[in-house]
């Protein structure tokens, strides 16, 4: 394969679906057979986390590091392998087509689970659920119960629950495991045919020649699995509640800086257990993923902690974190370690030593090109190094037209006139910053589907710093057009990343 390479950044909740929401079935598929029919090596996904509506169904927030999502379980394959009947599917919904009504979309999926389970449960079971649950023990055990137990308590949280179950007495465990083991058992077959369907869809990409790209989020929530199962690894109180909570402090992204309310790790903790939590976490996401995006990979150098209950994370401050430690633990388990770094924001050069230790890369956003440092700033297209992984812009950002309709300022314009030598119409912006982008040195460049449709600002995926109305944007299979397919083929091809 040749070191230069595109693909596209799409999430599975934003595929085509007539279920309400993109899944790892046949649509999955056929997008696969676009990106290599276009000459993409690359497809680029968020998080595969569970999501809660609490957190506006946020893939970054999730009750669980090691969980996935079963709303991405596609219908369709669960009739053709005799889980469902196909008449279930015969009457769906009339969900929207250009976005994801996560509260019509919960409940029906919930329905067809239930049909699946119950049937499979009569059925006996199979061989390969039992391995499946006996490989992942080591996760899925906690996973399940925290989740029927959360189920049952839904107005607390876990530092809320009684004592014997809130600190793990052995014995109240296992009498909450009896009591609500159909709940246990339908988390872990929902997990079960997640992770199949998923194989299957990871055998469609590496016939196809496609590199998957998945994302780790730096952080967990603290009404999650990871926290109650292991309090010592976080820095909580007597009661169990974070002591100080993660964010970031003002930046391009929000002037306020970001307020993740996610308790922080308690790190000499997790080093003197040889950092076995987050060498499980990494191997697991690795066994779904080719390739992974560390989110606030700065994070892993230094934590901005904010006291609890702060109302903005101005007040923070950076605390160091054992990062050489770390990493060299992680890279003795996985000596090739196929990650790269989000190293957007405020990036200081402890962060710069660590990832050229490592020799990790890190990532470019034309997006930011022309802010205050042009013609210097290293996100144009001549600064741009061979080893970084360059995007036109990413899921927090507003899509390229939407940016130059909605942000950009006289002085972006004015520069942007400058570099590309005349004005460029807001509807062709998108295709001469892919084409930009493409000209480059990078040897990856990731394209958001939103770019490659010249999409405006409807179409964003999130707003940092909000947190309702975020992750609802999909695609038409019509939006693929001919013109479209031809197009980026054609780029591709022209600038050797074929």
């Amino acid at each position: 394969m040749k070191p230069r390479g595109n693909g596209i950044l799409l999430h599975i909740s934003s595929l085509p679906s007539p279920y309400g929401i993109g899944d790892i079935g046949p649509a999955a598929c056929r997008f696969v057979d676009f990106l290599s029919s276009t000459g993409q090596k690359y497809w680029q996904i968020l998080p595969l986390t569970v999501t809660d509506p609490a957190h506006d169904d946020n893939p970054y927030h999730s009750i669980s590091a090691f969980a996935n999502n079963p709303l991405f379980i596609s219908p369709e394959l669960m009739a053709a392998d005799g889980l469902i009947d196909p008449s279930d599917l015969a009457n769906p919904p009339d969900f929207p087509g250009s976005r994801v009504d996560f509260p019509a979309v919960i409940p029906y999926k919930e329905a067809l689970f239930s049909q699946a389970y119950d049937r499979f449960s009569r059925s006996g079971g199979i061989p390969e659920y039992e391995r499946f649950c006996k490989e992942n023990a080591g996760w899925l055990d906690d996973f399940a119960l925290f989740s029927a137990i959360r189920s049952d308590r839904p107005d607390q949280t876990w530092n809320q629950w009684p004592d014997g179950l809130k600190n793990r007495n052995p014995a109240v465990i296992e009498a909450e495991r009896e009591r609500l083991h159909e709940k246990i058992d339908r988390t872990k077959f929902l997990q079960y045919v997640f992770h199949d369907q998923w194989q299957r869809l990871r055998t469609c990409c590496n016939n196809h020649g496609i590199t998957l790209i998945g994302d780790i989020p730096i952080y967990v929530d603290h009404d999650s699995a990871d926290v109650w199962r292991h309090p010592e690894y976080f820095k909580l109180d007597g009661e169990c509640k974070p002591t100080v909570v993660a964010g970031v402090p003002p930046d391009y992204f929000s002037a306020t800086g970001q307020l993740w309310n996610t308790p922080v790790y308690q790190w000499d903790a997790l080093k003197s257990d040889n950092f076995s939590w987050w060498i499980q976490r990494l191997g697991h996401t690795l066994s779904l993923l080719d390739i992974v995006r560390v989110d606030h990979f700065r994070g892993l150098v230094a934590c901005w902690e904010v006291p609890a209950g702060s109302a903005s994370a101005a007040g923070g401050r950076w605390v160091p974190v054992p990062a050489d430690d770390l990493l060299t633990a992680c890279t003795r388990a996985f000596p090739r370690l196929p990650v790269f770094a989000e190293d957007l924001g405020t990036i200081t050069p402890d962060v710069r030593e660590v990832m050229q230790k490592f020799k990790i890369r890190g990532m470019k956003v034309l997006l930011f090109a022309f802010e205050d440092g042009f013609p210097d700033t290293p996100y144009l297209p001549h600064n741009v190094i061979p080893d970084c992984y360059l995007y036109t812009g990413t899921h927090d950002n507003n899509p390229v037209r939407g940016w130059i309709e909605e942000e950009a300022t006289a002085d972006h314009r004015a520069r942007m006139r400058q570099y590309f030598g005349c004005d460029i119409p807001a509807d062709e912006l998108s295709r001469a910053f892919i084409r930009l982008a493409m000209s480059t040195v990078a040897d990856t460049v990731i394209i958001p589907l939103q770019d490659l449709l010249g999409l405006g600002a409807a179409s964003r995926m999130n707003r940092p710093g909000t947190c309702q109305g975020n992750w609802k944007w999909r695609f038409t299979d019509a939006q693929l057009t001919t013109e479209i397919r031809d197009s980026l083929g054609s780029m591709t091809a022209a600038y050797a990343r074929d």
